[in-house]
């Protein structure tokens, strides 16, 4: 039994040592297998990357092959642009030098001619001066030739150098005068024959510029009298009335043959209907003279304020426009006494705004904005003659003042096309403006040239210094200038007013001459009391 089991013990080691051998075994074959493996992966790698780095030259080798081409490009249309910029500048070059060349020849030759030039000077003045000397002594031979004619002639004539002189004299004037009375024969004789004929064309000529009624009643304004008396009144001693009349209003008062009746003329409406309300006031009260003339020529100008401001009032019912500003009341009734080309500038606006009016209800547009704007759009003309720029500007700059609506201002500025009109507002306005106008018999361009004429008489008179108030009377032949006195003295009195005159001769055109009047006064007022 006992054998039994240590044979058994030494078979089961047996087993269990053959076991661990075919542990061992298969371990070392597991480990040589790996080994196989790695290596075998190994190689691949290095085969994989072996042709990689192959790939990768080639690569590089192309890239090479194409970066030296492409330089190779470069390189040779780089120096192709050197060649031709080197060409160009070679031929520029040349060309400058062919200029350069053909200068300096030019220059050779311009000092050849002035050396050519300069000889012939020299030999003209040395010929000069032999000529002048030759021409000295002939002056003394012809002085001492002189002396001997002139002793001889007064041997022989008996009559000195004085009386020869004044014989002369005498016979030269009668044969002057024998000509001239020719002459004048002459002249009067073809007058006669052509003054029939231009005396017709002249009258023509003025019947077709000008229409009479329209210039009779924008310059002059007529006032009755009571009776004939009643001028000498307005004259007042030594004429001081009337020129303390005319000093005050600044209207020209012409008394003529005319019965019980005195003229005003003035080419300012305003100041000519301020001269009449006060001239009818003096004649109505009786008492005329300088102290009365000032005071009432100073209440009418007040009443004025007040009747112009009325006349505005009155155009704007008319046409119906509510809520205007005040003063774009007034400055509408001092239009009343503007005209334009001949045409009252009241009476056109309010035309104007009632066709503008007619057009924008037609076109479905606001009627009471186009009369508004057209009522307006000449507004500037009232005072076109106290401040510099256009009526049209002017306007503008009213308007926009007194808080106008920028449609009306757009309106206003181009109603004459410049520039041309944005809205529809502003071609109906410059439409309307142009149908006022246009109408036969509408304008009169005779009349705004001779009112520009006066008024840039007395804007060359107001521009000096010292001088307080101008006025063009006497239908622009005369400029009556008033002084400071303490400004200018009576000896600067007679050269400020050659100054004004030679002003007015140097910027104004005019016909005839103008009469510069410059009245220096010193007045002192006092009271009894």
């Amino acid at each position: 039994m006992v054998t039994d089991m240590n044979m058994s013990w030494n078979m089961d080691a047996v087993s269990i040592g053959y076991v661990g051998l075919g542990a061992v075994v298969l371990f070392f074959c597991g480990y040589l297998f790996r080994q196989y493996v790695i290596e075998r992966g190994r190689r691949r790698a290095y085969g994989n990357a072996s042709a990689i780095i192959a790939e990768a030259e080639r690569d590089a080798e192309t890239k090479k092959r194409e970066a030296a081409l492409e330089s190779r490009d470069e390189l040779h249309k780089t120096r192709a642009r050197f060649e031709e910029e080197t060409r160009d500048r070679r031929q520029e070059l040349m060309r400058l030098e062919r200029r350069l060349e053909q200068r300096e020849q030019n220059i050779d030759r311009r000092v050849d001619l002035l050396d050519g030039k300069e000889k012939d000077f020299r030999n003209r003045e040395n010929d000069i001066t032999k000529r002048e000397e030759q021409f000295r002594a002939r002056q003394k031979e012809l002085d001492v030739l002189l002396v001997e004619e002139r002793q001889k002639l007064q041997r022989m004539s008996g009559l000195t150098k004085e009386e020869a002189t004044r014989l002369l004299l005498e016979q030269l004037e009668k044969t002057l005068r024998e000509e001239k009375a020719v002459l004048l024969k002459r002249i009067e004789d073809e007058t006669n024959a052509t003054a029939e004929k231009k005396a017709r064309e002249i009258v023509s000529l003025a019947i077709q510029r000008l229409a009479s009624e329209q210039v009779a009643e924008a310059t002059v304004s007529v006032v009755s009298l009571p009776n004939d008396e009643m001028k000498g009144r307005i004259i007042g001693r030594e004429g001081r009335n009337i020129r303390a009349f005319e000093t005050a209003t600044g209207i020209n008062l012409i008394i003529d043959d005319t019965p019980e009746a005195v003229v005003l003329s003035g080419f300012d409406g305003v100041r000519r209907e301020i001269a009449r309300l006060s001239l009818e006031k003096l004649i109505a009260d009786g008492r005329i003279h300088p102290g009365r003339i000032e005071e009432v020529v100073n209440k009418a100008k007040r009443d004025m304020e007040v009747s112009i401001r009325e006349d505005g009032e009155k155009a704007a019912f008319e046409v119906g426009i509510a809520g205007l500003h005040p003063e774009e009341i007034r400055l509408l009734g001092r239009l009343k006494y503007r005209t334009s080309y001949g045409q009252n500038v009241l009476e056109h606006s309010k035309e104007v705004a009632h066709l503008a009016g007619i057009m924008a209800a037609e076109l479905g547009i606001d009627q009471k904005l186009a009369k508004r704007t057209g009522l307006l759009h000449d507004i500037g003309k009232a005072i076109d003659h106290e401040v510099e720029g256009t009526h049209t500007q002017i306007g503008v700059d009213l308007m926009r003042k007194y808080g106008e609506a920028e449609e009306v201002i757009d309106a206003v500025a181009t109603h004459h096309s410049e520039p041309e009109p944005k809205t529809v507002l502003g071609v109906l306005i410059q439409a309307a403006d142009a149908m006022s106008a246009a109408r036969p018999g509408a304008r009169i361009e005779t009349w705004e040239t001779y009112a520009r004429r006066l008024e840039k008489l007395e804007k060359v008179a107001d521009s000096f210094p010292g001088v307080e108030k101008c006025f063009a009377i006497q239908a622009g032949r005369e400029i009556r200038v008033m002084v400071k006195p303490d400004q200018v003295s009576d000896a600067e009195a007679a050269m400020l007013a050659r100054q004004i005159g030679k002003k007015i001769e140097d910027e104004l055109n005019y016909p005839g001459q103008i009469k510069v009047t410059l009245i220096r006064e010193t007045r002192v007022v006092d009271y009894a009391r």
